[in-house]
């Protein structure tokens, strides 16, 4: 369990979305080149968070949504005896805090698994550029929606799929969330631990190994250590149809 420190000092720098390195997965994906000049109108300012340190906490005054520049997020809540649960883990691409626009405070934790960078946005600035960028607000309702539809996702994962099919199916995640990034789908490094993996999955470290095991021994994935392969996408893929 990470050691709980303040956020990362405000190592802060201007970005820009012209100059983005994941354009079709941001918040800027489908908006024309003009739209995009308009977009750097926001002045948003990157952040580097180091391995363990919080992004924001849970509690914490709404200040702004983010985009996952570089490096691996998890998501999590402290329930009431001091455990930590796992909600999500968080790639580049991504958008963390859109869970605070509502109540006005974050609703979670956003720790950094490694070394990252987030774009800071602050959303008074994207509602006030989205009347002039229609487009730019549909996108913003389309990320929402993409959030809605993985927490869907799982919810039917833990309700309906034994241990097997459980981390079976994470691992399909990953990897086709890697391959829309332009990474290698089939070889890759978890950034996460196999207890946050557990936590995240409703399972216990030691399930979490066994099944590991099971699926190499079915030569359907190579692991070692937090590094994967897999042999056999599709053999995984049917895994998903399993039901406890």
């Amino acid at each position: 369990m990470h050691k709980r420190r303040e956020p990362a000092p405000a190592e802060q720098y201007t970005a820009s979305c012209a100059n983005c390195v994941l354009p079709e997965l941001c918040l800027r994906a489908g908006l024309s080149p003009e739209d995009v000049k308009q977009l750097d109108q926001l002045v948003y300012a990157r952040r580097k968070i180091r391995r363990g340190e919080d992004l924001y906490r849970a509690g914490y005054p709404f200040a702004a949504i983010y985009a996952i520049r570089s490096g691996f997020f998890k998501s999590e809540r402290v329930l009431k005896d001091g455990r930590h649960q796992i909600m999500g883990f968080h790639m580049p691409g991504e958008m963390l805090g859109l869970d605070g626009i509502g109540t006005g405070a974050y609703a979670c934790n956003a720790v950094a698994l490694e070394l990252a960078e987030v774009c800071a946005i602050p959303l008074y600035r994207v509602e006030e550029l989205s009347h002039q960028v229609r487009d730019l607000a549909h996108r913003l309702h389309q990320i929402m929606s993409e959030e809605i539809v993985r927490d869907q996702r799982v919810m039917v994962l833990l309700g309906g799929r034994g241990a097997e099919a459980r981390l079976a199916s994470f691992l399909v995640d990953i990897s086709h969330r890697f391959s829309a990034r332009g990474y290698a789908p089939a070889d890759f490094d978890l950034p996460m631990t196999r207890e946050e993996i557990g936590s995240y999955l409703g399972l216990t470290l030691e399930t979490v190994s066994r099944m590991f095991s099971r699926l190499q021994a079915e030569n359907l994935i190579k692991v070692q250590q937090r590094h994967i392969r897999v042999l056999d996408s599709s053999g995984l893929e049917r895994m998903l149809e399993t039901v406890v």
